[in-house]
C-alpha cells in the first residue's frame, strides 16, 4: 500500500528516500521475503515514476479515494488462485522478513484464523477526551476518563489473511482503518502476534529523519556490533553433528539447539544485526517457530547480512573467538573463516580459546563464541574515509 498523498509529511512519503532507497523499494523487498507476487498500489498517474518502476513490483494498481478502496484496487490485481494475501504499508520500511513469516504462519496453519496482525503493548497512559485534541486550540480538552491499557495493543503491518476471507470482507465496500477491522465486523477470527519496535511508521519528515539516524544515515559512518552465543553438548544418542562456522568437525559431540546449533555463526549474526540496530537472531528466527528447526545457521547469517544491507550497511570485517575445552579446533579455524567470509562478503578471522577448567565451559558441558563485526555505510562517503 503506497497510495497516500502524505498530507502530514508534506508530499507522497512513499517516494521519499531512506538510506538511499525510496520507501516503496523497501516495502516491495520486504514483501518478497514471503510472497510469490507483489502488487504495488500507488497514486493515480504515478505508475511511471522512477521510484515505482525501480521498486520492481509484479503489478501496479491505482489507489482509490480511501485506504480501504485502495486495498480493493490492489486486491483486484491479485490472482484469483492466491491462497493468502499479505497487506503491508510502504510507510513501514523496516518490517523484517521474520515478522512477515510470523503473521503468515498463523493464517496458513490448519485451523488457523482468517487474519493475523502484529501488535505492540501500549506503554503510555491513555486518556479519553470528548472530542479530538486540537493542536491549535487556545485551551485544552477536559479528560473524560483514563482508559485501561493492559489488554490494548498498537497494531502494525504486515497483516496476513486467508484470501477468501479478505475478499469477503471487502465485498461490501466497507471502510476501516485497517483490513483486520473489516474481518472483525464480519465476525471472522483475527489473531495478534508480537510486532517489532523498529517497525515504526513514517508519518512526518521528523519520523523519517529519526529512522535515518537510527540506521546511521544513508551515507557515511560505521557501526560496531558484538555478538555472543552458547550451547550445551547434546546427548550422544541424539546423533547431532558438530558444526562451527559452517564447517563440520567430524567425530566430535554435537551441540543441542533448535537449529544446527552453530555457535560461531549465531554469534556473528548477532554482531551483524546488533551493529545495524536490528535486534538479534532470537527476534528474527525464534526457537518457537518450527520453520527454523534444524536450520542451516549460515542461511540465518546470510539473512542477517541481507537485512543489514537493506538498512544501508555492508560488512567491513568480522572476528569470532570460540571458547571450548574440546575438541581441538586449530585445524578447522581457517576453513571457518573462509565459509563465514563468503557469506559476509568480507574477511572473517576465527580464533579459539580454552576456559582453563573454569565454569560450565571448563567442565566441558558446552561451547560458546564471542563475535565482533564492523559495518560500513553504503554509498558515497561510506566507510572510514
Amino acid at each position: 500500500m503506497a497510495g497516500g498523498q502524505g498530507q502530514r509529511f508534506g508530499g507522497p512519503k512513499q517516494f521519499a528516500e531512506l538510506a538511499g532507497r525510496p520507501l516503496v523499494a523497501w516495502a516491495v523487498e520486504a514483501c518478497r521475503s514471503v510472497c510469490e507476487g507483489v502488487v504495488l498500489v500507488v497514486p493515480a498517474g504515478s505508475a511511471e515514476d522512477p521510484a515505482v518502476v525501480g521498486a520492481g513490483a509484479d503489478r501496479v494498481a491505482e489507489a482509490g479515494p480511501s485506504r480501504s478502496a485502495s486495498v480493493r484496487s490492489g486486491l483486484a490485481a491479485v490472482p484469483e488462485e492466491a491462497g493468502w494475501v499479505v497487506v503491508h504499508d510502504a510507510a513501514r520500511p523496516l518490517a523484517t522478513p521474520a515478522l512477515f513469516e510470523r503473521v503468515l504462519a498463523e493464517v496458513r496453519r490448519p485451523g488457523g484464523p482468517a487474519g493475523c496482525v502484529p501488535g505492540l503493548a501500549v506503554s503510555d497512559t491513555l486518556k479519553e477526551l470528548p472530542e479530538p485534541l486540537d493542536a491549535g486550540a487556545s485551551t485544552g480538552a477536559v479528560v473524560t476518563r483514563t482508559v485501561p491499557r493492559e489488554r490494548l495493543v498498537a497494531v502494525q503491518t504486515p497483516q496476513a489473511f486467508r484470501a477468501e476471507a479478505l475478499r469477503a470482507a471487502h465485498r461490501g465496500g466497507g471502510e476501516a482503518t485497517d483490513d483486520a477491522g473489516l474481518l472483525e465486523a464480519l465476525g471472522l477470527a483475527v489473531r495478534c502476534v508480537p510486532g517489532e519496535a523498529a517497525n515504526r511508521k513514517v508519518t512526518t519528515k521528523e519520523d523519517l529523519a529519526l529512522m535515518a539516524a537510527t540506521l546511521g544515515g544513508p551515507v557515511g559512518g560505521f557501526r560496531v556490533g558484538q555478538g555472543f552465543d552458547v550451547h550445551p553438548f547434546a546427548e550422544p544418542s541424539d546423533g547431532r553433528r558438530l558444526v562451527l562456522g559452517g564447517v563440520e568437525v567430524p567425530g566430535a559431540p554435537g551441540l543441542a539447539g533448535h537449529s544446527d546449533a552453530d555457535v560461531v555463526a549465531h554469534a556473528l549474526a548477532d554482531a551483524v544485526l546488533g551493529a545495524a540496530g536490528l535486534g538479534d537472531i532470537g527476534q528474527h528466527f525464534p526457537a518457537s517457530e518450527p520453520a527454523w528447526a534444524g536450520a542451516d545457521s549460515l542461511d540465518l547469517l546470510a539473512r542477517s547480512v541481507a537485512m543489514a544491507k537493506a538498512a544501508g550497511w555492508r560488512v567491513g570485517n568480522g572476528h569470532c573467538t570460540v571458547v571450548a575445552e574440546r575438541p581441538a579446533l586449530a585445524g578447522y579455524l581457517g576453513a571457518m573463516g573462509e565459509r563465514l567470509g563468503g557469506v559476509l562478503g568480507a574477511p572473517v578471522q576465527v580464533t579459539a580459546k580454552r576456559a582453563e577448567g573454569l565454569g560450565s565451559l571448563g567442565r566441558r558441558e558446552g561451547m560458546a563464541c564471542f563475535a565482533v563485526c564492523l559495518l560500513l555505510a553504503e554509498g558515497p562517503g561510506g566507510g572510514l574515509g
